[in-house]
């Protein structure tokens, strides 16, 4: 009877890790990272975004790059100091893995015409809050790692597993 609460536990801990999985965004959907696309309006319609969550550009190769700046690089669309830069392949995934502000534009002179990318990262409040509050981009689901366990709650699971195992 025992080992078999413990299976159930384990096993309900695991399922509410996994509802803890973060969202994938293709930059600009279907269009993706190019010239012509309102990515504030892309923003707008994508928002909020937590920690976790991932950004995928995707972009032709030596057309276009990703480079992340800070806010006034970002008004000035001056990519001569980045944060990091990035123009190999064809996409980038890019984690927001703090809150804050991410800015991103494109150094190859396409953001005076507005391919820059301004995302505002907000806290994750609850496990559920990504899968529910927001719309996933179904194009991004491609190139973007994986779904993962959260290490908080692979963890609590593992330490709820070993504790109940002692008193078993």
């Amino acid at each position: 009877m025992g080992k078999a609460l413990l299976l159930v536990l384990v096993c309900v801990s695991y399922h509410l890790s996994c509802a803890a999985a973060f969202n994938r965004f293709s930059v600009g959907d279907e269009k993706g990272w190019i010239p012509g696309v309102n990515y504030t309006i892309w923003e707008k319609k994508h928002r909020p975004f937590h920690v976790g969550d991932w950004l995928v550009f995707y972009y032709q190769p030596r057309t276009a790059d990703v480079v992340r700046v800070d806010e006034d690089a970002y008004d000035k669309c001056d990519a001569s100091n980045p944060i990091s830069n990035y123009s190999k392949g064809r996409n980038y995934a890019f984690e927001l893995n703090h809150t804050g502000r991410y800015y991103f534009i494109c150094s190859y002179g396409y953001c005076y015409d507005g391919m820059k990318l301004s995302i505002l990262v907000e806290p994750l409040t609850s496990p559920s809050a990504p899968l529910s509050a927001k719309k996933k981009s179904s194009a991004s689901a491609a190139a973007a790692p994986p779904r993962a366990l959260t290490s908080t709650a692979a963890l609590a699971a593992t330490l709820l597993a070993a504790a109940l195992l002692r008193v078993l």
